[in-house]
């Protein structure tokens, strides 16, 4: 079966449609948007509720532990005050 061309459309070269001017006419309007005062504050609610489920899950069970060890006199001495001081300054590039 043989499908011949419809009228003179070149496959390759797009066709220009009849009267239309391919120039675009500038305009002295420029766009704007304005957003009000409670669309600002639901996008700021909807920045912190996804940054809430982003957050890493709460371990109780491990901060139960650590507030048992550091109520115990005997877990804070001068090696631990340290080895966390050290930690610390290594998180915050010091």
């Amino acid at each position: 079966m043989t499908i011949d061309r419809i009228g003179h459309i070149d496959p390759i070269q797009p066709g220009k449609k009849p009267g239309r001017n391919d120039q675009v006419r500038g305009s002295d309007k420029t766009d704007s948007i304005n957003l009000s005062q409670e669309a600002k504050i639901k996008a700021e609610m909807y920045q912190v509720v996804e940054l809430i489920k982003s957050a890493p899950e709460v371990d109780e069970a491990r901060i139960a532990e650590l507030r048992q060890k550091i109520n115990d006199p005997a877990y804070l001495n001068d090696t631990v005050i340290n080895a966390t001081a050290e930690k610390l300054l290594t998180a915050f590039g010091i």
